[in-house]
């Protein structure tokens, strides 16, 4: 019976290995598969029924070169003249198509003085932030389960902070000079919700009498915000 029993805790770890390496991106299964849009060249590859690959085609190896996995201009800084006062560089497997199945990608987030990343969230990746210049004002609000508890810190140069999967974070720039800021993803694609523009931007938009109860504020208040530009930085 012993067997049986530790047969069966056997499985059931491995199963919940197995969730969990599931909830992100899969580890791939050849050297690299770069992201190929054009079906017809994948199904000329592939044969008839192409497979799809973390929903990019693979391009024939045969064909790929080093500027698959390049991208540049990093180092240039971004316009922040927009109502947050904050730019986002995003390069992910849309911009280097050797990302593809690669799990990762990355941002350059510019910031001008009082600049804001707003809250959002990242559905399908976990974020290490590196600060390169200025000072950073950054947190996340855990889970209802959590009780939406709030961490926070104050960045420096040289500072890393690390944002969990799909929690709701920010970061605003509390110094007087312009800010720059890395950020890695556990993505190829990680995706990104602004809270603000999805709650009273969405198209078309939410019910006001649906918000209104939610956030307990009168139905002017929902109009009145839903009728804003709700600016997006990425």
């Amino acid at each position: 019976m012993k067997g049986v029993h530790f047969l069966i805790s056997t499985l059931a770890i491995l199963a919940s290995a197995t969730f969990l390496v599931s909830a992100s991106d899969p580890s791939p299964l050849q050297d690299f598969c770069v992201a190929l849009d054009d079906t017809k060249s994948a199904g000329g590859y592939f044969g008839a029924g192409a497979v799809f690959v973390n929903g990019k085609f693979c391009k024939d190896p045969k064909l790929v070169n080093a500027n698959d996995f390049f991208f540049s201009g990093l180092q240039n800084p971004r316009n922040t003249q927009n109502p947050l006062g904050s730019n986002v560089t995003t390069v992910n497997v849309d911009q280097i198509a050797g990302l593809n199945t690669l799990g990762i990608s990355l941002t350059r987030i510019d910031f001008a003085p009082n600049g804001l990343n707003p809250p959002h969230t990242h559905p399908r990746a976990s974020e290490f932030l590196v600060v390169l210049e200025g000072s950073l004002y950054v947190g996340f609000v855990t889970s209802n389960g959590d009780g939406n508890r709030l961490f926070t810190k104050v960045l420096n140069k040289g500072d890393v902070f690390v944002f969990p999967i799909g929690l709701i974070h920010f970061q605003f720039n509390v110094g007087h000079v312009n800010a720059v800021a890395f950020a890695g993803l556990s993505s190829q694609n990680p995706g990104v919700i602004t809270i603000a523009n999805a709650v009273f931007g969405s198209k078309p938009l939410i019910n006001p009498d649906v918000l209104a109860k939610a956030f307990q504020v009168d139905n002017n208040v929902v109009d009145y915000l839903q009728k804003q530009f709700w600016y997006d930085n990425n």
